[in-house]
């Protein structure tokens, strides 16, 4: 067989392939709120929002970025903090950075506007060649790839594709095989039709197979290999890191918070204190302060003499319950962090030492951009609240 199955293809398979393909998605696609009409900027805002990031989840999030920033002028003159606030749980916030940088380019130099053409689409801040792809052929009607996980997933079964989708060098096949089969006609439909059938029919492990427009000419089905494809290798495992955490309260019944750097993960977002420990010491901690203990169960008490049972903070003016609050973790692309938190109360109103930030009152929260971890750690105070926990 030829490693280029593709151009084995007759013009007259082709325009049946795509005529099938269309037909399906005109019945079964998606009611999106995106895709109501072609606008360029909805549709940019959409896929970047679909980054990493479910379907379900994104709709709510799309209206009120939509509300907020109805246009490339006003999100490229929005407060930043109001757009973190807006993209707040959605996760990888450099997307919503990367799209006001985008939105200032197109302001500075395409009249604010989206461009239409490949190269200048792709000149973009945080525009990649899938988003590239996907607003050329929706917005502009150019027969574009627009090559994701889920197109990957298709095409490799279609064509029997045994490069490795986890490589980056592998792209260049995909994007051979798709340029051999979207159409000039309806390239948008067509690619927005072959993300449909990568979250509905063609799936991972169970592809519904009986049912999928492209079973007349999908090699995989024929040969019955489809769980064969993709070829991807497994990635790395995210590395472990691991933290304790500080809820550090005042008599006026406010939280103290940090402002993490202008750079970085999380970037001058909003959390507790954290500070990062080895393993080790982390697991001494979960077990040596375990809150299911009934000794660590008692009133706040000041620290005592035996190292294992001092926590790793140093600040003289705060009174730490001898108990942490349980622990919660966050999955990052790369790392996945432990947070063992703990509760104390400080002494007078002074502010603590060696931890620069401000006092923050309980019902200010929602007024800070906080990222999932600080998130689940309030939730984890609050769950301790609820269960009559002595603070």
């Amino acid at each position: 067989m030829t490693n280029r199955p593709w151009d084995t293809l007759s013009k007259e398979e082709i325009k049946q392939l795509q005529e099938n393909f269309l037909d399906w998605y005109d019945e079964k696609k998606r009611h999106l709120p995106w895709r109501m009409n072609t606008d360029p900027y909805r549709v940019w805002i959409s896929e970047i929002m679909l980054q990493q990031t479910r379907v379900d989840t994104v709709i709510d999030y799309y209206y009120r970025f939509m509300e907020e920033f109805p246009t490339i002028h006003a999100l490229a003159t929005a407060d930043e903090e109001k757009l973190l606030k807006v993209w707040e749980g959605l996760g990888y916030y450099s997307r919503a950075r990367n799209l006001q940088a985008a939105a200032k380019q197109m302001v500075a130099d395409f009249a604010g506007k989206m461009p239409d053409t490949v190269e200048e689409i792709a000149s973009l801040k945080g525009i990649g060649p899938y988003t590239t792809g996907a607003i050329a052929s929706i917005s502009f009607g150019l027969p574009e790839p627009a090559i994701d996980g889920n197109v990957m997933r298709v095409v490799s079964r279609l064509f029997e594709i045994e490069a490795d989708i986890a490589k980056a060098s592998s792209r260049k096949v995909f994007d051979e095989a798709m340029r051999k089969i979207i159409p000039k006609a309806a390239p948008g439909d067509f690619n927005q039709a072959l993300m449909d059938l990568g979250s509905s029919v063609c799936t991972p492990k169970k592809p519904e197979c009986p049912v999928c427009p492209l079973k007349d000419f999908c090699l995989a089905y024929k040969d019955d290999k489809m769980t064969d494809f993709p070829v991807k290798t497994k990635k790395q495992p995210p590395k472990p890191v691991y933290y304790v955490a500080a809820a550090i309260e005042n008599s006026q019944g406010e939280f103290w918070l940090v402002q993490r750097p202008e750079n970085g993960l999380l970037a001058k977002m909003w959390t507790f204190p954290l500070l990062k420990i080895d393993e080790t010491h982390y697991q001494q901690l979960k077990t040596g302060f375990n809150k299911e203990e009934s000794l660590q169960m008692e009133l706040l008490v000041a620290e005592e003499d035996k190292a294992e049972q001092v926590l790793p903070f140093e600040e003289a003016h705060v009174i730490w319950q001898k108990r942490h609050l349980g622990e919660v973790t966050h999955v990052f692309s790369h790392l996945k962090w432990h947070l063992l938190l703990f509760y104390g109360r400080m002494i007078g109103g002074e502010a603590p030492e060696k931890m620069p930030g401000q006092w923050v009152a309980k019902d200010e929260f929602s007024k800070l951009v906080f990222p999932k971890p600080q998130q689940k750690l309030v939730e984890q105070l609050d769950k301790n609240r609820r269960d009559n926990k002595v603070f």
